[in-house]
């Protein structure tokens, strides 16, 4: 019974389909095997300098420090901006957790942001108001905790903003409140590696720019990540604490805490073949999108993340928004049940900080729309191996569902 459904269904023997697997060029053994002829597998060798220059390249940055984790990146991109025990950090809510985490690292407390509707990203108004209350001596009132309501009015040290999904958050506006104000802009561009704001690449919009190269993201080293800076001192710093902080000594010496978090030479050579083919995987991602919105085009109920402006997005994953009040009541954790059925993956759109049960008394400023964005939003099946018999069949299933 259940294989004749199947098979009527157009997915008999398929494989299950993943949100967003890693999709290797061919070459990635070649430059792994020069890791190991030239037994170079801890983080030094070629393929990490190779590495770090074809990201300088392709990003335009001034320096480039690949890290073995894009969490690692923030971390270091907090320190070098200053960011010490009992500072404020300003971050976007609506992203993943890493994006948060360091700055508790640090032993900062975190004030987050809502986003606003146009890129799902961090809102310049909201930015501005938590700016204003944390030096004005109101930031206590938008929280709970006795930690917040102890700290003097001082002005944030730095401001986390993120590029979700591969969207361009709106920089032009975020930057000319971070320079009004004399504040640090990190730039969380994990998922946004091959997107632009108005040509310029994302990542190098801000003072330092944080890049992933995570299994699930558009091109993989498998874990790693980079930091991106055009401030050659900071990031000469940033490169000391990535190797322990070891000074200039035959033995080891250290005057300052230092961390492990440098990429292999091993890895560093997957990310060399893997950037070779970066402009294939961004064009292959947004054809993947627009694939989506066409065969999507005629159900009320679906909308989704587009480019308004000057801006490219890269369509990580292509995302959309499900209103139930526009179909027969299918919401979009039935779409996702529905699937899921179906050995497709999908996946909520991320829960924001201010909602997460370990920054829910952290202070928030905003007007819930990322609220909103959790419940209705769903990110569809977008590895860009995918076929066009895939994103079709995906399709097909959503709108079998939600049209009836």
């Amino acid at each position: 019974m259940n294989s004749g459904n199947n098979k009527a269904n157009g997915i008999q023997n398929k494989k299950k389909l993943f949100l967003s697997p890693p999709h290797m060029s061919g070459k990635e053994q070649e430059y792994i095997d020069r890791a190991f002829n030239s037994n170079f597998i801890a983080p030094t060798g070629e393929n990490l300098d190779l590495f770090e220059q074809s990201i300088k390249h392709y990003t335009i940055a001034g320096n480039v420090l690949a890290t073995n984790t894009g969490t690692a990146a923030i971390h270091l991109a907090l320190i070098v901006s200053g960011v010490v025990p009992g500072d404020l950090v300003i971050c976007q809510s609506f992203t993943f957790t890493a994006s948060a985490n360091p700055i508790r690292y640090q032993g900062a407390t975190p004030v987050f942001v809502d986003s606003e509707a146009d890129t799902w990203n961090m809102d310049p108004e909201a930015l501005e108001e938590a700016i204003i209350a944390c030096m004005n001596g109101t930031l206590s009132n938008s929280s709970n905790l006795d930690d917040v309501k102890n700290i003097s009015p001082k002005k944030p040290k730095a401001i986390v903003v993120v590029h979700l999904y591969g969207m361009p958050a709106k920089m032009e506006e975020i930057n000319r409140i971070g320079k009004k104000y004399g504040i640090k802009i990190i730039e969380d561009s994990a998922e946004a590696l091959g997107s632009l704001y108005k040509g310029i690449p994302c990542g190098t919009l801000g003072d330092f720019g944080i890049l992933s190269f995570n299994g699930n993201k558009i091109i993989t080293t498998s874990a790693g990540g980079a930091l991106l800076s055009n401030d050659k001192k900071a990031m000469e710093i940033a490169r000391n604490l990535a190797s322990q902080a070891k000074e200039n000594f035959d033995h080891y010496e250290h005057n300052k805490i230092g961390y492990n978090y440098r990429l292999s030479n091993v890895l560093a050579g997957i990310g060399i073949a893997q950037m070779e083919v970066i402009d294939e995987r961004v064009q292959r991602r947004r054809e993947i999108f627009f694939h989506y919105k066409n065969f999507l085009a005629d159900n009320p109920s679906i909308k989704f993340l587009e480019e308004k402006g000057d801006v490219y997005s890269n369509h990580w994953l292509t995302t959309i928004l499900v209103d139930p009040t526009k179909n027969s009541g299918i919401c979009k954790d039935k779409i996702k049940n529905h699937l899921n059925s179906l050995d497709i993956e999908t996946r909520p759109l991320w829960k924001p900080m201010h909602l997460q049960p370990i920054y829910k008394d952290y202070p928030y400023f905003g007007n819930n729309l990322s609220n909103r964005l959790f419940e209705q939003g769903l990110c569809l099946p977008s590895g860009s191996s995918m076929s066009w018999d895939d994103i079709f069949n995906v399709a097909q299933e959503i709108n079998k569902i939600t049209l009836g």
